[in-house]
Order: C-alpha cells, then structure tokens, then sequence
C-alpha cells in the first residue's frame, strides 16, 4: 500500500490545526478553559453522534428539541462534575440532587412525548451518548484535576498511535485488520501501537517538562498500551456506526479526518480505560 502524500499532507496539516487548538485548551492554566474546550468537544461529537444513530434507524421518531435537551443536560453534568472552581465543597444530598435531575430529565422527556414504541430505544440511544461522551469528557476533566500532565499525555498517545499506524500500514500494510475498517492492517496497528509504547517508556524514564508525582516509567508503558488497544477499539465502533448509517464521515469539520466524532473516536473510549489505570495504580 503505497502512502498517498497529497492525503497524508492534508491529514498533518490538519492535525496541526487540531493540536494547536487542543494544547491550548490543555495548557492553558485557567480551568474553565479547559472546561470550555471539552464542552465544545463534546458538544460536537453527540451532534454527530446522534446524526449517525438517526441514519441508523431512521424509522424511529426523534423529536428536534431532545437532541437540544440532553445537550443540555450533558453541558450540566460536565460543569457539575469537572467542577473546576472547587465544587467538591458542595453538601452530599445537593450533590446528589443535582445529580440525579439531570439523570432522569431525560426518561422523563421520552415518556411524555414519545409514542411507545419509540420511547425506550430512543431513551437508550440518549443514554448511551452520555456515558459514550460525556462521561469520558467528564474522566477526562477529573483526571486534570489530579494531574495536568496526563490528559496532554493520553492525547499526544493517540495522535503518537494514529499517525504511525498509518504510515507504517501504507509502506508494509498487507493483512487487513477487520472488515469493519478495511484500511487498516495489522502491521500498521502494531506498528503504532509499539513505537507508542516505545515513546511513553522513553519519556517514563526521562520526563520532559515534569510528569506525575510517584509515577514509575512502567506506568507509562502500561498506559501508552491501555491507550492503543482501547484507542483501537475506539476506531472500530465508530467505523461500525458509519458503517450501519451507511456514511463515510461523522461530519466535515476536519478536511482529511472528517467530524469531530471521527477524530476523537479513540480518546472517547481510551479515557475511561486509563482513568480505571490511573485510580487504582497511581
């Protein structure tokens, strides 16, 4: 498989875009940036998100204004749960209150509105865009909020994995990986999946710029490994969705990567993954 250069130049560039923007966000010292940076994200990707699952099942009546609500919703508990400016004073049962209402909002919504028949899959497909999302947006802050470093870690990963996968499957890509995703082989997985590894043991063992506190350079092995494999998997369910909607893209908002659900398809499942890693480990 040769490397088609005039693709592989608007995917770096674009890529640069794209981590100008996301280091920004992550750099930058005040915490609402942050916030705002991951609520856009997110913001995004359940628009897509939930285009795909429309396309889906385009037999199922999905009211305009429930896509706004649990928008909303996800906006509340992003806020509620990153909780930036010291949240975590607030009393247990107004916590709990808080968490709870915007949770059941939306069974409540489909169970008035909808017609029976489409009131569960539709409660499930919104449900599924929160804890598909979301939640990964809401670790991800919480992960910030314990050490800065990491969520710049995890991200570089994937942009580490994503980009030498590709290269190294155009030069010696021969036995495809999965049918869900016929571009991608089994050596350029593994090939972004070792230099990945590689990489995180590299700066383990000589940080650049300071790490975490008490990590040892195992640490970043096993979590530059959790974020391939996960970050792989992430790939393949998004492609399955497209593949179910009968589409190529989630969106158009990255020329050479398409939506925003198509670029952070593997952060969105590597994050939780690293997050169980790094509460129990580290």
């Amino acid at each position: 498989m040769a490397l088609n250069m005039p693709t592989f130049y608007k995917r770096t560039g674009s890529a640069v875009v794209f981590g100008a923007i996301m280091l920004s966000g992550l750099l930058f010292e005040h915490p609402w940036v942050f916030v705002s940076l991951v609520a856009l994200i997110n913001l995004l990707c359940l628009r897509e998100y939930f285009g795909l699952l429309q396309k889906i099942d385009e037999g199922k009546y999905w009211p305009r204004w429930l896509h706004v609500a649990l928008q909303i919703i996800s906006l509340f508990l992003l806020v509620l749960f990153a909780r930036p400016m010291g949240y975590l004073s607030i009393e247990k049962p107004l916590w709990l209150t808080f968490t709870v209402l915007p949770l059941t909002t939306p069974i409540l919504l489909l169970a008035c509105v909808l017609p029976v028949k489409n009131a569960l899959p539709a409660l499930i497909q919104s449900v599924s865009g929160l804890f598909y999302i979301t939640l990964s947006m809401i670790l991800l802050g919480d992960m910030r909020n314990h050490d800065f470093i990491l969520p710049i870690a995890i991200i570089v990963m994937i942009w580490i994995n994503d980009t030498m996968a590709y290269i190294v499957g155009s030069f010696i890509g021969k036995t495809p990986f999965s049918t869900i995703s016929p571009k991608k082989t089994w050596e350029g997985t593994a090939g972004g999946a070792v230099l990945t590894v590689i990489v995180a043991g590299i700066y383990g063992y000589w940080p650049v710029g300071g790490t975490i506190s008490n990590s040892r350079t195992i640490d970043w092995i096993l979590i530059a490994t959790i974020v391939a494999v996960a970050g792989t998997l992430g790939d393949l369910l998004e492609s399955k969705l497209k593949r179910l909607a009968n589409v190529k893209d989630s969106g158009n908002i990255m020329p050479g990567h398409g939506g925003a659900l198509d670029r952070f398809d593997s952060l969105l499942i590597a994050i939780p993954f690293v997050w169980v890693y790094y509460s129990l480990f580290m």
